[in-house]
C-alpha cells in the first residue's frame, strides 16, 4: 500500500450509501441464487419446485459478511487507488466471492460462457455445488482467490505470505470465528512481528464474528468486548470496532473503519519508509459483528435463523417438497428487489457497481492472485562454482547442506534487489547448516533485540518462527503471489504439516487444469536432521513418513528425492528451484557424509533418477549379477556401499550390482507416475529374478508398495526405518533397524541361492560383528572403530 494513497475519512453521503447497498443486495441475491436455483435466475416468472435445484448445498450463514467486506474494498481500492488483494478465511464463503467477481466482470473474463446477462447468470447459479460445476467454497477456479476455502487455519499466513516484499500490496484477510479457533490461525497472529513497514506491504486482518460454527457459538463472539480487545492488543493490533444488524448504520460505520484503517496503515509506512521510525507499530485490524445469515429468513418452521447456528449452511432446506418453504424463499430474494439491481436483460445496473474499482485493481482481476503471470527465473549459478571436488568416490566427506547453504546464500544475494526469495523454517537454518544465508540476508525481526542476538534483521528474507504452520503459510502465500522459497525443518516435525500440504497439493491439480491459472514456483522441502542421524535427540525426533505422505497424493503434483551426498544434493536443488506447480521434498543429511560422485555425474545421476554405480559392484559384464544392492538415502547409501565392500572382500566370485535410486518415484511404473520406469527399463536395472536387498531411508513397506506390480517383487527385500528409535549411537540405530552392512550382507548370503551352506561362515562373522557393536558401545558409549573409522577402498 502505497504511503501516499489519498485520504478519505469523511462519512458516506446517502447517495453513496445508497450505491453500496445496492451492490451489497445485489451480491447477497446472486448468493441466495447459487445456492438455491438452476433456472428463473430473475425470478421473471412465479418461482415453482422444478426451478429449485434437487440438492441444495452451499453455506448461506457468513456470506452477507463477505459480501460487506468485498463491497466496502471495492470502495476502498477504488477511492484510493491501491493494489489490493483479499484472502477469503471463512470456509465456504463460496457464493459470495464468486457472486462479486460476476458483478465486477472477473468472472466473465475468465469464464467468457458465463456472461453479465440473463443466460449468464442462470449459467452462475446451476454450476455452483453441481456436477460438473464449483466447490462450495472459494477454490482455485475462483478467480481472484490464492487461498482454499475448505480447511480452516490457514487465511492470515496466508496473507503475510503475500504481503512479504510486496510494498505496493494491501493484503486484506477475513477470518471467520470458527477459523480463529484453530491452531495455525492462533499462532499467525504473531506474523506482524515479521512484517517490514518498509519493503513489505500491509496486512488487515477482519476478524467475522457471527456467533456461531455449524451448530455451536465461538468462543471469540462470546467474549467481552473489552477482554476481545486485550486479546487483540496483545497480538499487535489496534482493533476498530463495527457492529449491528441494521443495514444503513453497518454501512456507515464499516466505511468509517475501512478509512481509518486505510489511514493508520498508510502513517505506519509513511513513519518507518520516510521517516526513519524503527519502532514495532500497532498495526490496525477490523472486528465486524453481524448477524449470521444477515437479510436471510428469520425463522423457518417456527425456529428462529437469522443470528443462530441454523443459518449456517441452507436455511430452507425443504423447497421443492414443501410449499412453504418455496413461498419463503421467493419472498427471501424479492427482498432483495433485483428489478432494482438488474436491468431487463439480467446485466448489473450502473448504480450497483459504482464502488468497482477498473481492470487489474479489481479483487477477481489482481495479478497477485495468479501468481505465475508475475513470477521470474532465479539466477541460479553454474554448479560447479560450489560443488565438491571428488578425485575418487568416498575419498572425502562434506556436511552437504553446509555446501546447500552456499549456493542459497548466493541466490540470496543475487535478489537481493527484487527481493522474490524467501527461506523459511522453524527455528533451524542454522540447525540445517544453512547460516550461509545470513551473509546475504539476516532474520527477519520487527520486536525487541537484545546485544546478544546475532543476525536479527529488520529487512531480512529468512524467516523462523516455531510453528511449522505459520511457516508453511507464508511460504504458500509467497508462492501464489509470484515468487520462490523454500522450506528447511527437521524431518520427523515436517507432519505438522500434512494437512496443509494436502491442500496445497490439491490446489495445484486443479490449477493445472485452469489455462487462465500461470504456473507458480515449486514448493520446495528441504528434510534433514533425518532419523539417522538423531540418534542424540532420540525416539521423539525420528520419522521419516513424510515421504509415504506426499506419494499419496497426485502423482503429476509431488517430486521426492532421496540425494546420497552434497553434488547429488546441489543438482537436485537446482531443479527444485528451478521448476514450477510441483510440491518437491529433498531428503538429505546435515552431518558429514562421504563425497561419491563428481558434479557432472551427479548430474547425471540425478537426471537419471535411479541408476548402477558400476564402480561399487563387482559386476564383469560377462553374465548377469547374482545380486542387486540397491539403495536410496545418505545413510543408506553408506550401508549398501560398506555391505558390497565387505562382500568383496569375503565373497570375491559373487557378482554385486549397486544401483543408488535418488528420484524415489522413479520404482512406480511410468502409467502411475510421469518419472516412473517402463518395466523393461525397471528390469534391466534392478533383473527380473535375481534377489534385490534394497536398503531405504525410510520405511520399507512404501518400497514395496511402489514396486508391487513388478516382475521380480517377490525377489524384493527392503530394509528401512521400522520404529526401533532411541537416543544411542548412529551406527546403533541402523542396526536396531536391521538396516546395517552387516545384516545386508546376511541377507545376500540368506537370499542368493547356494550362499547359505556356501558362506555360513561368513554370515556367522557378520552375525559376531552385530554381537561386538552392541557390547562395544555399551562400554564405550561410541561406534566400533572399524565402523566410525571406515572408509571406501575401492
Amino acid at each position: 500500500m502505497c504511503a501516499h494513497s489519498q485520504q478519505v475519512s469523511s462519512p458516506l453521503s446517502d447517495e453513496e450509501l445508497r450505491r453500496l447497498d445496492a451492490h451489497w443486495r445485489a451480491a447477497n441475491y446472486l448468493s441466495v441464487g447459487q445456492i438455491y436455483l438452476m433456472s428463473n435466475p430473475l425470478l421473471t416468472e412465479p418461482l415453482r419446485a422444478e426451478h429449485v435445484k434437487p440438492r441444495l448445498l452451499g453455506h448461506w450463514g457468513t456470506s452477507p459478511g463477505l459480501n460487506l467486506v468485498y463491497t466496502h474494498l471495492n470502495r476502498l481500492v477504488r477511492s484510493r487507488g491501491l493494489e489490493a488483494l483479499c484472502i477469503w478465511g471463512p470456509g465456504h464463503g463460496g457464493p459470495a466471492v464468486v457472486a462479486n467477481s460476476w458483478l465486477e466482470g472477473s468472472y466473465t473474463e475468465t469464464y467468457p460462457d458465463i456472461t453479465r446477462d440473463t443466460a449468464g447468470m442462470a449459467r452462475l447459479f446451476r454450476q455452483f455445488s453441481f456436477p460438473g460445476g464449483v466447490p462450495s467454497h472459494v477454490a482455485p477456479e475462483t478467480p481472484g482467490s490464492i487461498h482454499e476455502g475448505g480447511e480452516l487455519g490457514y487465511a492470515l499466513s496466508h496473507a503475510y505470505g503475500a504481503a512479504f516484499d510486496n510494498p505496493g500490496l494491501l493484503v486484506t484477510c477475513v477470518i471467520g470465528d470458527g477459523e480463529a479457533e484453530t491452531g495455525p490461525l492462533a499462532a499467525s497472529w504473531h506474523s506482524n512481528k515479521f512484517l517490514d513497514p518498509v519493503r513489505d506491504g500491509a496486512v488487515l486482518p477482519i476478524l467475522h464474528l457471527n456467533g456461531y460454527k455449524i451448530a455451536n457459538p465461538t468462543v471469540l463472539s462470546r467474549l467481552p468486548e473489552s477482554e476481545l480487545d486485550e486479546l487483540l492488543k496483545g497480538y499487535g493490533h489496534e482493533p476498530i470496532h463495527v457492529t449491528g444488524d441494521e443495514p444503513a448504520a453497518v454501512h456507515r460505520a464499516m466505511a468509517q473503519a475501512m478509512d481509518t484503517a486505510a489511514d493508520r496503515i498508510a502513517a505506519v509506512q509513511r513513519a518507518a519508509r520516510e521517516e526513519g521510525e524503527t519502532e514495532r507499530p500497532r498495526w490496525p485490524m477490523i472486528v465486524l459483528r453481524t448477524p449470521k445469515g444477515w437479510t436471510g429468513p428469520a425463522e423457518v418452521d417456527g425456529l428462529p435463523v437469522e443470528g443462530t447456528w441454523r443459518a449456517h449452511q441452507v436455511p430452507l432446506s425443504a423447497v421443492r417438497d414443501n410449499p412453504g418453504h418455496l413461498r419463503q424463499l421467493e419472498e427471501w430474494l424479492l427482498s432483495y428487489r433485483p428489478h432494482e439491481l438488474f436491468d431487463e436483460h439480467g446485466a448489473p445496473r450502473p448504480d450497483v457497481l459504482t464502488c468497482v474499482p477498473d481492470g487489474a485493481r479489481r479483487l477477481g482481476s489482481t495479478p497477485h492472485a495468479n501468481g505465475g503471470l508475475l513470477v521470474r527465473e532465479l539466477p541460479l549459478p553454474p554448479l560447479e562454482r560450489f560443488a565438491v571436488p571428488v578425485d575418487k568416490p568416498g575419498a572425502t566427506l562434506h556436511e552437504p547442506t553446509r555446501v546447500l547453504g552456499d549456493l542459497l546464500e548466493y541466490i540470496m544475494r543475487e535478489t537481493a534487489d527484487r527481493r522474490d526469495l524467501r527461506v523459511v523454517g522453524p527455528d533451524e537454518t542454522a540447525s540445517n547448516r544453512l547460516q550461509a544465508v545470513y551473509g546475504a540476508s539476516g532474520k527477519a525481526w520487527q520486536a525487541r533485540t537484545l546485544d546478544v542476538d546475532e543476525h536479527l534483521d529488520r529487512h531480512g528474507r529468512v524467516m523462523e518462527i516455531l510453528s511449522e504452520h505459520t511457516c508453511q503459510g507464508w511460504l504458500e502465500g509467497y508462492l501464489l503471489t509470484g515468487r520462490h522459497g523454500l522450506f528447511s525443518c527437521y524431518e520427523a516435525f515436517v507432519h505438522i504439516v500434512d494437512s496443509m500440504v494436502n491442500q496445497h497439493i490439491k490446489w495445484l491439480r486443479v490449477t493445472r487444469r485452469l489455462p487462465w491459472r500461470a504456473p507458480i514456483a515449486s514448493l520446495n522441502y528441504l528434510l534433514t536432521s533425518h532419523v539417522w542421524r538423531q540418534d542424540h535427540n532420540g525416539f521423539s525426533h525420528q520419522d521419516p513418513g513424510f515421504v509415504d505422505h506426499i506419494l499419496n497424493k497426485s502423482p503429476e503434483a509431488v517430486r521426492v528425492y532421496l540425494p546420497p551426498d552434497a553434488n547429488t544434493l546441489l543438482s537436485v536443488a537446482d531443479h527444485a528451484l528451478r521448476s514450477r506447480d510441483y510440491v518437491n521434498v529433498i531428503v538429505a543429511g546435515k552431518q558429514p557424509c562421504f563425497d561419491w560422485l563428481t558434479m557432472e555425474e551427479a548430474r547425471v545421476h540425478c537426471a537419471r533418477g535411479a541408476g548402477i554405480w558400476d564402480w561399487a559392484g563387482t559386476e564383469d559384464g560377462t553374465r548377469e549379477p547374482d545380486v542387486v544392492l540397491a539403495c536410496a538415502g545418505d545413510v543408506p547409501t553408506q550401508e549398501v556401499l560398506a555391505a558390497a565392500q565387505l562382500l568383496r572382500h569375503h565373497l570375491p566370485e559373487l557378482a554385486v550390482r549397486v544401483v543408488n535410486v535418488v528420484d524415489i518415484a522413479r520404482l512406480l511404473p511410468s502409467e502411475e507416475h510421469p518419472h516412473g520406469m517402463r518395466d523393461f527399463e525397471y528390469d534391466g536395472l534392478f533383473t527380473p529374478d535375481k534377489p534385490v536387498v534394497f536398503a531405504y531411508h525410510g520405511y520399507p513397506w512404501l518400497i514395496h508398495r511402489l514396486a508391487y506390480r513388478r516382475t521380480g517383487h517377490q525377489q524384493l527385500h527392503v530394509r528401512g526405518y521400522k520404529e526401533m528409535g532411541t537416543t544411542t549411537t548412529p551406527f546403533d540405530m541402523v542396526v536396531r533397524n536391521d538396516l546395517d552392512r552387516y545384516r545386508l550382507v546376511m541377507d545376500v548370503v540368506d537370499r542368493v541361492p547356494g550362499l547359505a551352506v556356501r558362506a555360513a561362515a561368513v554370515r556367522q562373522g557378520m552375525e559376531d560383528a552385530r554381537l561386538r557393536h552392541h557390547a562395544y558401545i555399551r562400554e564405550h558409549g561410541v561406534d566400533l572403530p572399524e565402523v566410525a573409522d571406515w572408509t571406501w577402498d575401492g
